[in-house]
C-alpha cells in the first residue's frame, strides 16, 4: 500500500494538465515513480520525451496542492478507494489495453473490478423491447456468475444496471465526471444501490463536470474492463458503437441483438453484425462465446429465475387478445391497421392493448403504435 506521500505524488501528476494516459505511460517508463518525475530537472523531462511547455507546466505544479479534495475523498469512507496502474488490485484486463488509466477511484467493492465482466450498453432513448432486453440479459448473466458493467447513463446503461442489482448480482458503472458527482442526476439512488454491493468507477479526478470529451475516455474504461461487450440498441452514430469499436480493437468479444429494419436503434446493432459482432438472441448465445475464455464452471451459478417481465408464451389470454398479438409481429403497427387486420372494433383493440402493456406483452412506442415484445432471454 503507498504512503500518503506516494499516492499524493501520482493524483497530483495525473491532475496536471496535458499529461494525460498516453504521457504519464511515457514519464513512468523514464523514471521510478511520479515523485521522481517532479523532482527531475526541465531538460531531462524532455529527455523522456514530452514538450518543453508540459516540462514546464509539471515543474509549476511541483509545489502545489491539487491532490488534496482527492485525498479528502480517499480518506471520508472506508470504501472509498484511489488504485494506481502498479498496484495488485489494479484489474488486469484494463492493464492490458493500450491507454489504462494510471489512476482509478473506486467506490464501492474493490474486489469485484477483477471478476468475469460483460458490459452491456445502448441507446439513451431506448424502445420498451430494448429496456427489456438489457434488463433480462443483466439479470439472467448476473445471476450465473457474470459482473455486468455499464455506463450509468439513462436507458439501456440504467436497465442493465437494475437487472443486475435485481438479480442479486454485482454490478460496476464506470462514470465519465469525478466519483464525487452522479451523472445524469436521475440516476443518484442507481448509483449508491450500486456502490453498496457493487463499485463506481472513475479515472477523473475530484471535482470533474461532465464533459462530452469525456465520454469516449470513459468508454474504453467500460470495454476494457470487460471480456465481451453486448450491444442492445443503437442508432448508427452513437457512443455505443465507440464502445463496440473500442472492445474489438482491445482484442475483446462484441455481441449485438438485431431487431426490426424499421427500428432505427436496431441499424447500430446490424452494422455490427455485419462487421463480426456476434448476432445474439438469448443468454446462453453470450455465455457459449464467454466460455472460450472464461472458465464458467469456476463462477457461482446459483439457480435462476425466471426473468419476470418478459412476454410469457404461456401466459393465458383470452382468443381475441391472442388474435391481436398474432397480428402485431414485432414491428410498430399503429391501431388503425391492426383495426384492419383483426376486423376488431377500435375501441375494443385499445382496451386490449392496455391489458397486454400492463402484461408487459407489448409496448407504446408513442404517436398511436404499439410493438410486440418478445422472450429475451
Amino acid at each position: 500500500m503507498k504512503t500518503t506521500e506516494e499516492l499524493e505524488s501520482w493524483i497530483s501528476l495525473w491532475r496536471v494538465s496535458g499529461v494525460g494516459a498516453k504521457y504519464f505511460q511515457v514519464l513512468l517508463a523514464h523514471f521510478d515513480s511520479p515523485s521522481d518525475v517532479f523532482n527531475a530537472t526541465s531538460s531531462s523531462l524532455k529527455q523522456a520525451g514530452i514538450s518543453q511547455n508540459l516540462a514546464d507546466t509539471i515543474l509549476d505544479n511541483k509545489e502545489s496542492d491539487s491532490a488534496k479534495p482527492d485525498l479528502e475523498w480517499f480518506n471520508a469512507a472506508e470504501n472509498h478507494h484511489i488504485i494506481t496502474i502498479d498496484c495488485p488490485e489494479y484489474p488486469t484486463l484494463l492493464k492490458q489495453t493500450d491507454s489504462p488509466p494510471p489512476v482509478l477511484y473506486v467506490h464501492g467493492n474493490l474486489s469485484i473490478i477483477n471478476d468475469p465482466q460483460l458490459a452491456i450498453v445502448g441507446s439513451r432513448n431506448p424502445t420498451q423491447s430494448g429496456i427489456t432486453s438489457a434488463y433480462d440479459f443483466a439479470k439472467h448473466l448476473g445471476q450465473v456468475g457474470l459482473c455486468i458493467t455499464s455506463g450509468l447513463a439513462l436507458g439501456i446503461d440504467g436497465s442493465a444496471h437494475q437487472g443486475a442489482l435485481d438479480g442479486n448480482a454485482p454490478t460496476i458503472a464506470i462514470i465519465a465526471t469525478g466519483i464525487d458527482r452522479v451523472y445524469p442526476a436521475k440516476h443518484r439512488d442507481l448509483a449508491h444501490k450500486i456502490a453498496e454491493t457493487g463499485a463506481i468507477i472513475s479515472e477523473f479526478p475530484i471535482g470533474t463536470q461532465p464533459r462530452s470529451g469525456n465520454f469516449p475516455r470513459r468508454n474504453r474504461i467500460i470495454s476494457g474492463l470487460a471480456h465481451g461487450t453486448l450491444v442492445v440498441e443503437a442508432a448508427l452514430k452513437s457512443g455505443s458503437l465507440i464502445t463496440a469499436r473500442l472492445a474489438s480493437e482491445q482484442g475483446r468479444e462484441v455481441f449485438a441483438i438485431p431487431g426490426s429494419i424499421h427500428n432505427p436503434l436496431a441499424k447500430g446493432c446490424h452494422q455490427l453484425i455485419r462487421q463480426g459482432a456476434k448476432l445474439v438472441e438469448t443468454a446462453q448465445d453470450i455465455l457459449e462465446e464467454m466460455s472460450a475464455v472464461i472458465d464458467l464452471s469456476e463462477i457461482d451459478q446459483p439457480t435462476l429465475e425466471q426473468p419476470s417481465n418478459t412476454y410469457s408464451e404461456e401466459t393465458n389470454i383470452d382468443s381475441e387478445h391472442q388474435i391481436l398479438l398474432d397480428k402485431m409481429g414485432y414491428d410498430p403497427i399503429p391501431i388503425d391497421q391492426l383495426v384492419v387486420t383483426t376486423g376488431l372494433k377500435p375501441e375494443s383493440i385499445a382496451a386490449m392493448l392496455l391489458i397486454l402493456e400492463l402484461q408487459n406483452q407489448v409496448s407504446s412506442n408513442g404517436g398511436g403504435t404499439y410493438t410486440r415484445l418478445g422472450k429475451s432471454t
